[in-house]
């Protein structure tokens, strides 16, 4: 028992020994700075700093932005549901964006005289269009018979007097020198005019597309009430932009001899009435 005691009397005047921590200059042996401590002391230090630092890191973890940074941290619920949100917007917007452009490229092709217009509705109007289909290609037998619909359908032309509810003035006033002609897939007339011929819309509308083209030059394409669609090509110069609304016998462009598909300055002039080209002839008097 008296060992037992030495040995714990030992153990306590072992941490109340004091000890002196001397820092002095190497070359005078002048003390610069002393500590006096012992091994208690040390010891309640180190847990006092340790207990701060836990302190003062749960604090920085549970209170601060910095929790966002630990590793597998899985976030606030509104950080989540944010997160989500900005997820799906982002989804929407890339989906928009696939659409909008279909249709840019949908609708180059019909002033190109690539596809229809009946063509150009069924694919972009459509309730089943899905705008995650939009890179896949159609197969050859698919490809087939939508050449024959398109043969058989897209040329039944309605020669009759205007039904609207409204008539059309002339664009221009000119001498015809390519009729329409569905067999030749030529579903225009082509009036014969000198550069910078005020060419006028026919009815009031909104212009739905204004650009440069390749092979048209410089289009202008209005839609009018009634479903009904002009088309101007080959100008000079637009005077309207997309998405402006136009009044019956506004000018909207200057005629011209841009587009790689002209051979002399004229007017190509296509009217659409319900998915249907149609010849502008039966409705409008071109002559001067």
């Amino acid at each position: 028992m008296e060992d037992k005691k030495k040995k714990s009397n030992s153990f306590f005047k072992k941490l109340t020994y004091h000890y002196r921590i001397l820092i002095i200059n190497d070359d005078t042996y002048e003390e610069k700075i002393s500590f006096r401590l012992n091994r208690l002391n040390v010891f309640v230090f180190t847990g006092l700093f340790a207990f701060f630092l836990i302190g003062l890191t749960t604090f920085l973890i549970a209170f601060t932005p910095i929790r966002t940074y630990i590793p597998g941290y899985s976030g606030e619920t509104g950080l989540r549901k944010k997160a989500i949100h900005l997820q799906l917007k982002t989804d929407s917007l890339e989906k928009k964006l696939l659409v909008n452009t279909y249709y840019l490229n949908q609708l180059k092709k019909v002033l190109n005289n690539e596809i229809t217009m009946e063509e150009f509705n069924q694919s972009y109007q459509s309730k089943n269009f899905n705008p995650d289909t939009l890179k896949l290609v159609p197969g050859k037998m698919d490809s087939m018979l939508r050449k024959e619909v398109a043969e058989r359908e897209r040329f039944k032309i309605n020669h009759q007097k205007n039904t609207l509810s409204y008539d059309f003035s002339a664009p221009v006033k000119g001498i015809i020198v390519n009729k329409f002609d569905a067999k030749r897939k030529h579903y225009a007339v082509d009036i014969a005019l000198s550069k910078g011929t005020p060419v006028k819309s026919i009815a009031k509308g909104r212009v739905i597309f204004a650009d440069w083209s390749p092979d048209t030059g410089n289009t202008i394409i209005i839609k009018h009430p009634d479903n009904v669609i002009s088309i101007y090509k080959h100008n000079q110069k637009l005077l309207r932009k997309t998405g402006d609304l136009v009044n019956q016998g506004e000018v909207i462009a200057l005629s011209g001899n841009t587009g790689k598909k002209t051979t002399g300055p004229h007017l190509h002039f296509e009217l659409w009435i319900k998915d249907t080209p149609v010849d502008p002839t039966d409705f409008i008097n071109f002559k001067s």
